[in-house]
Order: C-alpha cells, then sequence, then structure tokens
C-alpha cells in the first residue's frame, strides 16, 4: 500500500484532529482505477484544497467524503465516524454541506432562487420563521436578494454558484466540500466567490472547507493543497511548503515537479516566437458588427473584430458569455442574425464547402467517434474533407507524427488520457490543413504539461505553417501567450488588444486584475440604466447574523429519522413547482390521455358492421337479387358496385375494398325454387381470423334466414313448423356494443401507462440533471423521497381519472350505472401503484430514453395481454394466468367494467379493493429497497 507523501500539519492541527482520514481506499467505475489506495488524513478548521486537471480522482474522493458514493474498498472516516455505516452517515449528513461539480449541478432551473434555498432548508428540518432569516441573512450576504424571484436557469454562471452556497450553508455545516466551484465563471465572479467564502470562515472558524479546483493561481490562497494525479496523492501541505519542497517558483511549476520522472520527461519550457512581420495585414477572419438571437435573448450583442493571418487570437469569458455563439457564427454553423462574418475576405456561408475547407474546427466537448480508433478517426474526417485517395495515407502519418499518436493509432479515443484525447482532436482539425484553426476551450481539465505542449504546437502551427488561431479559454497565462485577444462579458466584447496593452491601459497588475477591473466598469454601467441593479456580482459585506452560533438543531418528527413529513411535502413541493412551471409536461400528461383514449376507445373496436360487400352474380335474377337483398338491408354489411369478373374480384379484394364478395351461380333462382342443391360462393377477407370468423357468422346465419323465408312461401307456415330457436339475451350491454366494453378498459390502461412513466422520468430526469445528489447527501430517506415524488403525479393522474370518465359518459356514451365512490376509491389505489410501479422501473435505469421505454413496455404488455381487456383472466394459462391473478390492471378492470355496465358497489368489489390496497406496499416497499442512498 503506498501512503501519500505528506508534510507538517499547519500549527493547531495535529493529526488526530482530522476530520477527514481516509486509509487504503480504492475507487473503479468498471476496469477504470479512479483512486489508488489512497491513506490522507484532512486537518480541521482549514481551507483545504484538492488540486490537479480532470480525471484525476478529485471528485471521486470528496463523493466518497460526503457520503454521495459508495466506499469499495479501504476506510473513510469523516466527522469521527465511517461513511460505510448508514447510521454514521444518517447523523452526520446534517453537518455536511456537499456543492457538486458543475454549474448549479445542484439546483433546480425552473425554481426561482427563494424556492431553491427554502426547499434545502425543509430538508434540514427549519420551520417557517427559521428558514425565512437563514435564507434573508444568506441572500443578502451574497448579494442575490434582489434576484429572490428569479429561476435559477437565468442566472449567471457566477451567481448560481452563489446560490448553490446558499444552499449548502442553510444547515450550519461542519464541513463544506466544493468540488470546482469557479470552473467556468469570470474572474470577477470567482474573486467574489473566495472573498464570500472568506468573510463565512471568519463568522465560523471551525468549519473545514474542503475545495477540488484546476486553477493554479486559486490554490494560493488555501491553508492546506493535497496534489493528485492518476487517482494517486503527490503531497500535502501548505502552498508555501509546496513551493519550498519543489524549488518552483509559482504552484503551475511545482505540480509539474510533483509528477512522475516518466510525465515530465521531455518536458521543456513552453517559448512561442514572435510572429512575422510580413502577415501583418492581411485579414484572416473579420467578425463585422456580429449579433445573435435566440427568441428574445440576445446571445451576442454587436461583436467585431479583425484577426490576421497567422495570428494567435485569444477569446475570454465566462461560461454563457457568447464565445462558443461567435464561433459557430464565424465558422457558419449558426446564421448570424445580424451583421457579417467574413474569412478571407469572403462572407461566410454555411453551405460554402470551399470555405469549410479552409477552417479546421475543434468543439468545446470531445466530439469525435469513440467506436472508431485514432487511424479510423482521422481517415473518415480526411475522406469528409475530401483529400485524394492517394494522399490520406501520407497525411494520416504526417499527422500521427507531428502530433505524437503513433503509439495509440490502433486505439480507441475513449481509452486515452484527456491531453492525448485533444491531441487528436487538434489532429483531425488539422488533417485537411486548413489555413484557420478555430478551438472552443481546447485546455479544460487538462494537466499543466499537457497543456503546456499543446500550446507548444499551437505556437509552432502559426509561426511555421502560418495557421490563423482563433482560441477561446478560461486561463489567463493562456491569454498571455496570444498575440492579442478580447474580453467578452454578456454577448459584448468589453476590449480587444495585446494583452500588456489591456493590462497598461488599467494600470493593473496582471491581467486578471485589468479583466476584473473591465467586468466592473460594463455592471456598473449597466447597472445604471437599470432600476434593479447587477448587484449579484458585487462585493456585499456579510450581515451580523450570518456570523452568529448556529441555531440549536431542529426537533425530530414523530417517526425520527426514519419518516419525517417535512421533508416529504418538501419533495412534493418542488415536484408540483416543476409541473407548474413546465405547462407542457402537464398538459400533455393531461390531453395526452384524452387524445390516446379517443385513438385507443375507437381503434380496439371489435364490432364488425358496415362491411363492405360486392356480388358477382351470374343468374341476374329477382331471385337473385332478393337474396342479395339480406345483406345490403343489414346493417352489418354496406353494398358496392357489382363484379364483373374474378379478376375484379381478386383486384378488390386485394386492396382492402372489399371485405366479402358473393359469387351467385348460373341457374340459382330455378334451382332454389326446385329444391336442388345450390352452392353459393362467400369469398371473405381472412387477413384478420377473428373478424373473417365473425363475418362467416354473419352470412351462414343471413343465409339460413333466407332458406327459411323461401321454404315458407313455397310450402306454407306448416313447412317450418316445429323449428326451435335459442332465444338469446344480453345482459349488462344488450346491444353487444365493443365500446361499452373497451372503453372502461381503456381507463386502467391509460391509468397505468402516463403515470408510470411520470413517476419514471421524474426520478431519472434528477440522475440525468445531477440534482439526485441532493437525495444522496440530505437528511431525506427513501420513504420520503419515493412517496414525496409520487404524490404531486397522484394528484395528476386521479385529475386525468375523472375527464377520462367524464368522455367515456359523455363523449363515448358509455352508461355509468354502479358506485361512483368505489370507483374512485379502486381508482385513487390503482394509481399509487400505478407511479410506483414507474418510480420501480427508475431504479434500474440511468437515462430518460430508457426509462420511457422500459416503462412503456413493462406496462402496456402485461395490461394488455393478461389483464382481461381483450382475453378474460380467467381464460389464460401458464405464466400469462399467474401475472393476470396478480397484476394491479387486472383488478381494476374488472372495478372499472362493474361500475360501469354491471351496477356494482363496494360490497361487490371488495376482494378487487383489497387487492390494490395489498399491492401498494409491495411496490413502494421494492422500490425503496432497490432505491440507492448513494452512487456505485
Amino acid at each position: 500500500m503506498t501512503t501519500a507523501p505528506q508534510l507538517p500539519l499547519p500549527p493547531g492541527s495535529p493529526a488526530d484532529e482530522a476530520v477527514v482520514a481516509l486509509d487504503g481506499v480504492s475507487l473503479s467505475y468498471g476496469s477504470t482505477r479512479a483512486l489508488r489506495d489512497i491513506t490522507l488524513d484532512l486537518p480541521g478548521g482549514r481551507l483545504i484544497g484538492l488540486l490537479g486537471p480532470d480525471g484525476v480522482g478529485k471528485s471521486s474522493l470528496l463523493s466518497l467524503v460526503a457520503g454521495a458514493r459508495a466506499v469499495q474498498q479501504g476506510t473513510v472516516r469523516v466527522l469521527g465516524g465511517d461513511m460505510s455505516d448508514g447510521g454514521h452517515r444518517a447523523r452526520t449528513c446534517p453537518r455536511i454541506a456537499y456543492m457538486p461539480q458543475g454549474l448549479g449541478k445542484n439546483l433546480y432551473p425552473t425554481l426561482s432562487v427563494f424556492e431553491n434555498v427554502d426547499f434545502f432548508g425543509r430538508l434540514f428540518g427549519h420551520n417557517a420563521r427559521e428558514r425565512k432569516r437563514r435564507i434573508t441573512d444568506l441572500l443578502d450576504s451574497t448579494g442575490l436578494a434582489p434576484f429572490t424571484d428569479r429561476p435559477a436557469g437565468k442566472l449567471s454562471g457566477g451567481m448560481k454558484q452563489k446560490l448553490g452556497l446558499c444552499c449548502a450553508l442553510i444547515h450550519d455545516p461542519d464541513l463544506l466540500i466544493l468540488d470546482e466551484p469557479t470552473t467556468g465563471v469570470d474572474p470577477l465572479s470567482r474573486r467574489q466567490f473566495w472573498e464570500l467564502i472568506d468573510r463565512i470562515r471568519k463568522g465560523r472558524p471551525g468549519m473545514t472547507v474542503v475545495v477540488a479546483t484546476a486553477y493554479m493561481e486559486e490554490a494560493a490562497r488555501f491553508d492546506w493543497l493535497v496534489a493528485m494525479d492518476d487517482g494517486k496523492v503527490l503531497a500535502t501541505g501548505t502552498p508555501q511548503d509546496l513551493l519550498d519542497r519543489t524549488g518552483a517558483p509559482n504552484l503551475d511549476k511545482a505540480f509539474i515537479a510533483l509528477l512522475p520522472e516518466e510525465k515530465r520527461s521531455g518536458h521543456g519550457e513552453l517559448s512561442i516566437p514572435p510572429r512575422d512581420p510580413a502577415l501583418d495585414g492581411e485579414i484572416a477572419i473579420e467578425a463585422d458588427h456580429l449579433s445573435m438571437r435566440f427568441g428574445d435573448f440576445t446571445a451576442v450583442n454587436d461583436v467585431s473584430f479583425r484577426i490576421e493571418r497567422g495570428e494567435i487570437f485569444g477569446f475570454l469569458g465566462s461560461n454563457g458569455c457568447g464565445k462558443t455563439t461567435t464561433m459557430k457564427m464565424l465558422t457558419g454553423l449558426l446564421t448570424a442574425s445580424e451583421g457579417t462574418a467574413k474569412l478571407f475576405g469572403r462572407e461566410v456561408d454555411g453551405s460554402d464547402l470551399a470555405v469549410r475547407r479552409r477552417i479546421g474546427y475543434m468543439s468545446q466537448a470531445f466530439s469525435l467517434y469513440g467506436e472508431l480508433t485514432v487511424r479510423q478517426n482521422l481517415d473518415l474526417h480526411a475522406r469528409l474533407f475530401d483529400l485524394p485517395g492517394d494522399r490520406i495515407e501520407a497525411r494520416i502519418g504526417e499527422m500521427a507524427e507531428r502530433f505524437d499518436l503513433l503509439d495509440v493509432m490502433d486505439a480507441l479515443p475513449e481509452a486515452l488520457p484527456l491531453g492525448i484525447r485533444q491531441r487528436l482532436s487538434l489532429a483531425v482539425a488539422m488533417v485537411h490543413a486548413p489555413e484557420i484553426l478555430i478551438l472552443d476551450e481546447p485546455t479544460s481539465g487538462v494537466d499543466p504539461i499537457a497543456r503546456d505542449d499543446f500550446w507548444q504546437t499551437l505556437g509552432e502551427l502559426s509561426r511555421k505553417d502560418g495557421v490563423t488561431i482563433f482560441v477561446s479559454t478560461h486561463f489567463m497565462n493562456e491569454a498571455e501567450r496570444c498575440d492579442r485577444i478580447s474580453l467578452m462579458h454578456a454577448g459584448t466584447v468589453l476590449v480587444s488588444d495585446t494583452p500588456a496593452n489591456i493590462v497598461g491601459k488599467r494600470n493593473a497588475k496582471s491581467l486578471e486584475e485589468a479583466f476584473i477591473a473591465y467586468l466592473q466598469d460594463a455592471i456598473d454601467d449597466k447597472s445604471a440604466g437599470e432600476s434593479v441593479t447587477a448587484s449579484a456580482e458585487t462585493p456585499v459585506a456579510a450581515p451580523a447574523e450570518l456570523v452568529h452560533a448556529p441555531a440549536p438543531a431542529p426537533r425530530r418528527s414523530l417517526f425520527g429519522r426514519f419518516f419525517d413529513l417535512r421533508r416529504m411535502l418538501s419533495y412534493s413541493r418542488r415536484e408540483a413547482l416543476e409541473l407548474q412551471r413546465d405547462p407542457i409536461r402537464g398538459t400533455l400528461a393531461t390531453l395526452g390521455s384524452v387524445i390516446l383514449m379517443f385513438v385507443i376507445g375507437y381503434g380496439i373496436n371489435l364490432d364488425v358492421e358496415k362491411l363492405t360487400f360486392a356480388v358477382l352474380d351470374y343468374d341476374q335474377t329477382t331471385i337473385s337479387d332478393d337474396y342479395v337483398a339480406q345483406l345490403a338491408g343489414s346493417r352489418y354489411f354496406t353494398e358496392r358496385p357489382p363484379i364483373t369478373d374474378y379478376a375484379d374480384l381478386d383486384r378488390r379484394m386485394r386492396s382492402g375494398e372489399l371485405s366479402l364478395a358473393i359469387e351467385i351461380p348460373p341457374n340459382f333462382g330455378r334451382d332454389a325454387l326446385r329444391g336442388d342443391t345450390v352452392a353459393v360462393g362467400a369469398w371473405i377477407d381472412g387477413a384478420m381470423p377473428t373478424r373473417a370468423e365473425t363475418v362467416s357468422g354473419y352470412v351462414q346465419g343471413m343465409h339460413a334466414h333466407w332458406i327459411t323465408e323461401k321454404i315458407r312461401e313455397t310450402y306454407g307456415e306448416q313447412a317450418t313448423k316445429g323449428n326451435f330457436t335459442l332465444e338469446t339475451r344480453y345482459r349488462y350491454n344488450p346491444d353487444v356494443k365493443s365500446l361499452v366494453a373497451m372503453v372502461p378498459a381503456v381507463i386502467p390502461l391509460l391509468l397505468l401507462l402516463i403515470p408510470a412513466i411520470l413517476g419514471a422520468l421524474s426520478v431519472v430526469r434528477e440522475k440525468e440533471l445531477g440534482s439526485i445528489i441532493n437525495f444522496y447527501v440530505t437528511p431525506t430517506t427513501r420513504l420520503e423521497f419515493i412517496i414525496g415524488k409520487q404524490l404531486p403525479y397522484v394528484l395528476l393522474a386521479m385529475m386525468n381519472f375523472l375527464l377520462l370518465t367524464a368522455f367515456a359518459i359523455v363523449v363515448f356514451r358509455v352508461p355509468f350505472t354502479g358506485s361512483f365512490p368505489a370507483f374512485a376509491l379502486a381508482a385513487l389505489l390503482y394509481v399509487i401503484s400505478t407511479t410506483a410501479l414507474g418510480m420501480l422501473v427508475s431504479t434500474f435505469v440511468s437515462s430518460q430514453i430508457a426509462a420511457l421505454f422500459g416503462t412503456a413496455l413493462l406496462t402496456l404488455i402485461p395490461a394488455v395481454q393478461y389483464a382481461g381487456i381483450i382475453d378474460p383472466v380467467s381464460s389464460l394459462k401458464g405464466a400469462g394466468a399467474i401475472i393476470g391473478q396478480y397484476y394491479p390492471t387486472s383488478h381494476f378492470v374488472t372495478v372499472a367494467r362493474g361500475t360501469f355496465s354491471k351496477a356494482l358497489g363496494f360490497a361487490d368489489l371488495g376482494q378487487q379493493l383489497v387487492n390494490l390496497l395489498v399491492a401498494i406496499p409491495i411496490l413502494v416497499g421494492l422500490t425503496a429497497v432497490l432505491l440507492k442512498k448513494q452512487a456505485r
């Protein structure tokens, strides 16, 4: 076992007071090792930073410490207890706050600022007065008070991070865990965020803050650092300790020095020579008053700049400020709302392939084909850009050598480290030898060595090959390497110039300080013209209340930690608010049921009426006409023009024009009067066997009736005297209409399908968005989560029930003869089961598409085949009989048909109601057992 090399702890923080202790901890995702045998102590009461690029295990380690992920190997002790112990996690989670990686990942976009913080306050048991006090203090301290009613999804990146911090601090944690909280935010918001953390720590000096970051310049402000690489701890100590240990001038260089020798070998000082003056004046890229609007939202507003050939031009700004949109307009991927974009003097046209061939584009996300090898990806893109076949192999070899890919040509991209994947993306963008290279945040998450190597390559492309490079970045040290840069904020370019000139214009000490000054001016200018200022972007002093001692812990509910009504209703309230803010989902769930009722109610119609038929009459007598009249006069048949010959008969039956063809032979009338044997042909469309058998019965019955009438006419009443007939009477459905049977059966089908899908999606959507992390790290129990999310969909399903019942009675005119209270009670029990069934499905799937298809299949097939909708359950055998006997839909179909047609009430439906009631704890219990309280 390898133990992390640890430097002495800061004064006053002995090892036995460690707030977090890891011993031999390893973690894997399938075959990928995220953490490798880590032993580590983190001192209490400190601001601790986990330092390293993406993919080194920082987020995995923090998720273990927060209790969001299950411990696979080793021991994780937090706040004095083992995080593998569910009881300790339940007792400790109110003392831990976890803010996961990603802008606003623990927030709910449709909920307002206040509603988001209020939701967390409810989860941690604060009453209304306490929640209001805490929320007021937090929003005032973060400058979010003027934006109380703004949806979280419409906040800027910095404001989202501040709101996430408010949600994390609502319950006075002793351990605050922040996973890359400032990634993608502008320098001003980043500075204000850390100032806010400092003020909070002054108010609560005993609180420990653990932060993961990829920004080396941020790490200098931390009390204690943990440098990580490849799932291992490289070193721990104060920032000065790491600098002293490595002899490096800054933490960037110190981190490189701490890396294993095999990673450091061959790495030299980055050097980009000056640009060739001979290229001055030749414009490669020009943006002239570019604007881009999406509906009412302006993503890019009146942007203008020029980039000369061979220049490295940097684009700086926070996430969502318009950088990517501008790049897409310059490549022709988006058509500008206003203004023009030009490349080498030609206006950009997305359909102009000649211009496209002169551009190489590397998107922000890795966008190559994971199922193709490195060689196949290069070959594919070379062919997409129409490189001559005889040049492709040589060009691929050139790219492989230039970008150091020779050893991985037959590997799949997903198996490669992030730095090599970035080199592959650059090689693919360069395979067709473009003159312009547009790179959207190409080094995000890459380690310092890979980032330096990447920029060395960019420098060679610019200086040796004359390639014009347009690159966006969040890193200030990268921006300083550019020939010129543009600073962008809220869709507007604030300034374009060389890095040195921008710093000089503001008399700033660094480029970051100059950027902050420009941002502050832009915000002040905007505030001057608005009634509500952008105070969320400016520092606000912490109110006195924020530094008071934590309030006493809220009293437990009657059920203790196993079930709390307030927490359950918190999820119900939030789910209801999201439904209310998403009218499309609610409307489709309601109107969709009605539409499906029309489709299924009329579509699954077993009535055989108005069948089209025609006659091939070779007799052409009054007797044959009389025979045909028996069919034509029935409500079951509709006559079509006569058939001329067999070819006509075959053609019309093939086309579906005719369901029945009657062939009357020559001399039919004469032979019938003589009493001779007569063979009448009945050609029936047998494509649908059940329908064909019904048609055959109709024809034979009509034929027998005609024969009887003719005998009576010829020989008198005595000839038919003594014939016995069976008189049938139909109860409950006298007209034997299939709608009377099918429409009540459609109601259970729709109350199964749509509520189950909505229930499944409500959970899986949280998995996809990442907000499921709030369930993992808060005191919410499984039952509180399940029942809380169920309630709004149960209410929505009951509204559907009333609507479907009304349509069945009013529109389909199906008489309701039984007890409506019994029917409504059965419906309530049934929809609780169906929503629970959907949530049960959600425990097995992680994507909304899988949840949609899985729920539809697992509900529709048993319901249609085994629930008695078409065939009685009593007629089923084997597994089908078992499913039909226990499936909730079977019992509700009996209730629906019984109350509609048979006048049944509580006394008659007692067994069905009991069966529906028993299904609820079984389905909810199974869901609670299978629902994971930690990621695995």
